[in-house]
């Protein structure tokens, strides 16, 4: 009987612990699922083919981790799926959908790129640590060294104060704030008929002039990439700099149109001589004035001191029927535009010239009622052949000979169904204009302006081909400081 009660009471140890092991993994495994269900990702995506693909990749793998981690899968949107609003990507016009659907069940909506990665299990530690009944607005924290046009001077006497976050990294709302934005929204709807930078203009309207929460920053929200040695912390890491999906296009299939006019010959086209022009097969510049020593073609248009619709449209019917049709792109600058048509052949590599694709920095107007999104010309326009021929097959044209190109190209492709293509490697703007840490996770394909700057030196700094090939990719420590 000794015997047996020994064996009985070893029996029971060995399947007791067990037992105990497996009930408090059940635990975990059920509070992790009740975690992640509290959680709406919401990834930036677009509706060009590579895009959404990159974006489904990372719902793909989101979901899978979650899989991993136990039963319980999390909402994953896509933006470009959200087609009740020709502005989702602007965010804000989205809170009430938000706060409507999600402003009972959920605790936290995490936006972020189609190339951002995510370590699910350690941004659900992160976001533990941050009292979800209350407002918070997390991110990784960028500013501006000085102040600046794209953010119409904000904070001119110390815009170091102001943060905002780097969506590389992706950024939170916890819902009692999503709920708050949604109710303030319903009774003042948004006022700026511009969006130009958008995470600069979501914190500002967050802020409300300092009576809503700041960014609070979240260390764990990074940008470094995915295999270095700073991301074992990291919830969040960014994987991209430039994209290439094969070899670079052929320098022979972008044509580069570059818009001027007689009293920029002197100061103006030689800068571009001396630094991108050399990387382009096929370049004409236009003007109103037939100089033969650039040489530029007279295109019978008139300069315009504001906007060059009627230019730009001359150029896109030029394009279309005076060159190659084997020519796929064209890229249409200003003669202020700084350019690595190098870089650009290898972006191009990612998309189908068969595809109607618009593709540059996108900005919006009017889209908090309606409005439309367009590429913003100083940073670079590039058009497949394929968009030229269903904008040109069109009726939409210019209102007026000196209307905006750019925002009459946006509201033409948005007529006609063809959304825009967003690259934050295009800037309107030169690079002191941008913070630097939002710099130091791209290699950029252009910026535009010359204002107060060396512009051959800014070319050279940022821009030349071997600021990157020689590394295979990475970039140089080239000292920016004072561009």
């Amino acid at each position: 009987a000794f015997a047996l009660s020994v064996v009985s009471e070893g029996a029971e140890d060995e399947t007791e612990l067990p037992v105990l092991q497996k009930s408090e993994k059940s635990r975990t495994i059920s509070k992790i699922g009740r975690e992640l269900k509290g959680i709406v990702f919401v990834i930036q995506s677009q509706s060009n083919s590579f895009h959404s693909k990159r974006a489904e990749d990372l719902k793909r793998d989101i979901l899978k981790q979650a899989v991993d981690l136990g039963k319980e899968l999390p909402t994953v949107l896509l933006i470009h799926q959200i087609d009740r609003h020709e502005g989702a990507w602007t965010i804000l016009p989205l809170m009430t959908d938000f706060s409507v659907t999600y402003g009972r069940n959920t605790s936290w909506i995490f936006f972020c790129e189609e190339d951002t990665r995510i370590k699910v299990i350690k941004l659900l530690e992160t976001l533990r640590r941050f009292d979800k009944s209350k407002e918070w607005f997390l991110g990784k924290p960028l500013y501006d060294e000085e102040s600046t046009i794209i953010h119409h001077y904000a904070f001119a006497e110390n815009p170091t104060v102001f943060k905002f976050p780097d969506f590389a990294a992706g950024w939170a709302l916890s819902i009692p704030l999503v709920n708050k934005l949604a109710k303030k929204l319903k009774s003042e709807p948004l006022k700026s008929d511009f969006t130009i930078d958008l995470k600069h203009e979501i914190a500002l309207y967050i802020w409300q002039k300092g009576e809503g929460p700041h960014l609070t920053p979240v260390p764990e929200f990074c940008t470094d990439v995915v295999n270095s040695y700073k991301a074992d912390d990291c919830a969040t890491t960014f994987s991209n700099f430039l994209p290439l999906c094969g070899e670079p296009v052929n320098k022979e299939d972008v044509f580069v149109a570059v818009k001027t006019c007689r009293k920029f010959h002197g100061d103006r086209i030689p800068v571009v001589k001396q630094t991108w022009e050399r990387e382009a097969a096929l370049i004409e510049y236009y003007s109103d004035y037939a100089d033969i020593s650039i040489p530029t073609i007279d295109l019978g248009i008139p300069n315009t001191d504001r906007g060059h619709c009627g230019k730009t449209f001359a150029i896109l019917e030029r394009f279309l029927n005076h060159t190659s049709p084997r020519t796929p792109w064209l890229v249409v600058v200003d003669d202020d535009t700084l350019i690595s048509i190098f870089r650009l052949r290898k972006l191009l590599s990612c998309y189908d010239p068969n595809e109607p694709v618009f593709l540059g920095e996108r900005y919006g107007y009017g889209l908090g009622t309606g409005g439309y999104s367009y590429i913003t010309g100083g940073g670079g326009m590039v058009f497949s052949r394929t968009a030229v021929q269903k904008l040109l097959a069109s009726k939409c044209r210019c209102y007026s000979m000196d209307a905006p190109d750019d925002m009459v190209l946006g509201m033409c492709f948005s007529g006609l169904g063809i959304p825009i293509t967003h690259s934050p490697l295009f800037h309107q703007a030169r690079p002191m204009d941008y913070p630097k840490d939002y710099l130091s996770h791209q290699i950029p394909v252009s910026f535009h302006k010359h204002w107060n700057i060396d512009p051959v030196k800014v070319y050279f700094t940022w821009l030349a081909p071997n600021t990157e090939e020689s590394h295979n990719g990475k970039k140089v420590g080239y000292n920016r400081e004072d561009l």
